[in-house]
Order: structure tokens, then sequence, then C-alpha cells
């Protein structure tokens, strides 16, 4: 663990998890405060990949150069058909975030829904770990999704539980547009 007293530090690891919605959208609000201050931001999206929400289309317009995202999922994991697939996508994905998150090149990285390829056993945790540990000093973290690993938990700096009260869906009410993606 970093010996530094906690107010020299430079960087921090947060984590939005629980089962409300917003933790993406937590992540997102980070992201635009952070570009305020002349940050790169990198977002790289574990489980989005099959439509263009609206912050692609609003990083793309407002933040081009400075706030990268990159949808590499297959949709909902959990209505998915073909596990292996999710598996090998979510491995690829990694493998960009962890490039990205050792580069240097951005002052945040956010992973979106990286806790659900946990949780399914997709990526390791070690590896995870291991990256969010050895990134360089700058480098600030912000891991999205639900049921976040202990181990995660324990790593980080900032830890936020978004917890639903009530939800349009329960009442039948399909994503909106503009609200949800």
């Amino acid at each position: 663990m970093d010996e530094k007293p906690r107010r020299e530090r430079k960087n921090l690891v947060i984590i939005n998890t629980g089962n409300g919605k917003g933790k993406t959208t937590a992540a997102l609000g980070t992201a635009f405060r952070a570009m305020g201050h002349g940050w790169r931001v990198c977002m790289v999206q574990f489980i989005k990949g099959k439509w263009k929400p609206g912050e692609v289309r609003m990083a793309q317009k407002l933040a081009p150069g400075q706030f990268e995202i990159i949808p590499m999922g297959e949709g909902f994991t959990w209505e998915s058909e073909d596990l292996d697939k999710d598996k090998a996508t979510a491995q690829k994905a990694w493998g960009i975030a962890k490039a990205k998150l050792l580069s240097g090149d951005y002052q945040l990285v956010i992973l979106d829904e990286i806790t659900y390829t946990i949780s399914y056993n997709f990526l390791d945790l070690d590896d995870i770990l291991e990256a969010v540990r050895n990134r360089p000093s700058h480098v600030n973290v912000i891991l999205t999704g639900r049921r976040a690993h202990p181990a995660l938990v324990e790593l980080a700096d900032l830890v936020s539980e978004v917890q639903e009260v009530k939800h349009p869906y329960r009442q039948g009410i399909l994503a909106q547009v503009g609200i949800e993606y």
C-alpha cells in the first residue's frame, strides 16, 4: 500500500457500485469536471457497445481528443446466449483498458461496468488489481458496476453505493432516451 500521507497523493481509485441507476452517470459527471480542468479522460465500456449512447455522441462533439469513449461490449451479458463470446469480448476490452490505464496518456480512466466481468469470472481479478495498483501516479481511475468485489473495495479510496429506491422499469416503463442512454 502507498505509504505517502493521503494529502500528498495525486491519484484516486473510485468505485461507483450498487443496484441503483446512476453509476455510469456519476462517472461521467466526474469526467466532465476533470475535462473542465484540462484533463484527458478515457472511458472503456465493458457492457455497452451495440448502440451509441448519448455520452458517446457528446464526447465526440464537445471534447474530441480530450475524452475518448471506447464501447467494447456486446450488450447486456445477463441476456446472452453465448457466454464464451462474452468472455472473449471482455478480455479484448480489458486488453485495451489496461493499455490505456498504464499508458499515462490520461489523468482519468473509467472502467465502466467492469465489475460484471469480474462477477462472471470473465476477467482475472488479480490482473485488474495489479494494473490499478501499478498505474502511473497521475492517473485516477473509476470502476463502475454492481457487486464490486471486496478486494476492489479495499483498494479504493472512495466507494459510493447507489441504491434503488424507486425505478420506472418496475412500473413497466422501458429505458428512456436521454435518461438511461
